[in-house]
């Protein structure tokens, strides 16, 4: 028995090492075990994957001899007066997001079309309306129109789950070449200098993304929407392994309040003013490194005065996730979801603080948004009452009530004068403009001169135009 046991005992070590001398042996792979493939994950995103093109047609300029009735006669040029109709055309790409037909895409994408059609991968062609379009994110919601049937669609990931490295494939139309799949990884995650949007905060990714690509998918392995390709850095033009998605858990937000039936998107407020924490700012306070969000002031009875938060308190974190910068906290926070509390990390005095802060709406009151048309150096202006929702929007600071202008009419005198969006009216001739109601009496009094004061990023501006 013992014999027997031994014989057993060296076979099983010669099995042992023939198996580890076989394994180390240099040999051609066979056909099975190189069909790695991203086929499967394709199959299930491309049909959900549009395109998406916008035409808009505008007036091209010309010399005004040509509105001269008597000129156009003398030389025989044909056409009325005006400049001569041109379609503009854009091409780009979008993701359905709902069963029903809801497309989102990028605002860049279908910005001032008149005529919106969506191509889907089967070439079936619809026409689309615009649902909802959220400048600040650089994201529009699309309904394909006389659709009756139940659409592919991508479902969301979570985008916060991803890290450095992870495999992603980025589906678009580049070029108008049709339907193009690349693949890549995450670069890296929660870029905020890329000055795309007021939400900076954006995955980069070295998967090919090129100009006809944006509003397309960013797809991770399991088929999933991380992300909306927006953007990419180049100098040629080109792709150069440099391009930024919108993060899924942001689209997540702007669909469903498409879907909730609403024209714009509705998003926490916090009430409160921050400025990003710099090394001087955290050497003055004794703050191992610089990061966080610094409250520099807080507004009455906002959901931050409610909480207790304080001036010179800073957000580190929003429900566990860190805040480096004004813009890391500003995506985590409007990326929560209306009606809870979020659980905000701070340090006061350099001690620890955690506080509950209600996630609501900033107020809202009636805009009563109005164009003077009256001969005035506003006229051609857009404006409206302030609220503390319409400041929130603009990202006006420490201001939520007066009149703020919305728009120029191109060519207007308003628009002439360097009028911008977001300037609040607060004098004319020294009168002050508290409603619209008052800026449109004050703009239909004749006079030689208007003397303006306005607020444009915090400061006063006083000007005189002579009437």
């Amino acid at each position: 028995m013992r014999l027997k046991s031994l014989l057993i005992a060296v076979l099983a070590a010669v099995t042992v090492a023939a198996g580890s001398a076989s394994a180390q042996e240099r040999r051609v792979p066979n056909a099975s075990e190189l069909r790695l493939s991203y086929a499967p994950v394709v199959q299930r995103v491309a049909p959900a994957v549009v395109n998406v093109y916008a035409a808009k047609t505008v007036q091209q300029a010309r010399n005004p001899l040509f509105d001269d009735p008597i000129f156009r006669r003398f030389f025989g040029v044909p056409g009325g007066p005006g400049g001569a109709a041109q379609v503009q055309r854009s091409l780009g790409s979008g993701v359905i997001a709902d069963a029903s037909g809801l497309v989102v895409t990028n605002v860049h994408v279908i910005e001032g079309a008149d005529d919106i059609k969506v191509s889907l991968a089967d070439k079936r062609e619809f026409e689309a309306t615009v649902v909802l379009k959220d400048p600040r994110t650089d994201l529009a919601v699309l309904r394909l129109k006389d659709a009756h049937e139940k659409f592919p669609f991508l479902e969301f990931a979570n985008s916060d789950a991803l890290e450095v490295g992870d495999i992603v494939l980025a589906v678009g139309n580049p070029f108008g070449v049709g339907q193009t799949v690349t693949h890549g990884i995450v670069s890296a995650l929660a870029r905020t200098q890329v000055g795309i949007s007021d939400y900076q905060f954006f995955i980069q990714t070295d998967a090919a993304i090129n100009p006809g690509n944006s509003g397309g998918a960013l797809v991770d392995l399991t088929g999933r929407l991380v992300g909306v390709n927006t953007a990419i850095f180049s100098r040629s033009g080109g792709s150069q392994g440099v391009g930024f998605a919108i993060p899924a858990n942001m689209v997540q937000v702007v669909v469903a309040s498409a879907k909730s039936g609403g024209s714009a998107v509705k998003r926490p407020w916090l009430g409160a003013k921050l400025q990003t924490v710099t090394p001087e700012i955290a050497d003055s306070m004794s703050l191992k490194r610089p990061a966080g969000a610094l409250i520099s002031s807080v507004a009455a009875n906002s959901p931050a005065a409610q909480a207790g938060l304080k001036a010179g308190d800073v957000i580190v974190s929003v429900d566990g996730q860190p805040v480096d910068d004004t813009n890391a906290f500003d995506y985590r926070f409007a990326t929560r979801l209306l009606g809870g509390t979020a659980k905000l990390g701070a340090l006061r005095a350099g001690r620890d603080l955690t506080v509950s802060v209600a996630l609501q709406t900033a107020p809202e009151t009636p805009r009563d948004e109005i164009v003077i048309r009256s001969r005035s150096p506003f006229s051609g202006a857009k404006i409206a009452n302030l609220s503390p929702a319409l400041a929130d929007e603009l990202q006006l600071q420490n201001r939520d009530e007066g009149v703020v202008i919305l728009d120029t009419d191109n060519g207007s005198y308003a628009s002439n004068l360097g009028f911008q969006r977001g300037d609040v009216i607060e004098a004319v001739n020294g009168e002050r403009i508290a409603k619209t109601r008052d800026l449109e009496r004050v703009s239909k009094t004749p006079g030689a001169s208007w003397r303006i004061d306005i607020i444009r990023g915090g400061q006063k501006i006083s000007a005189v135009f002579n009437g």
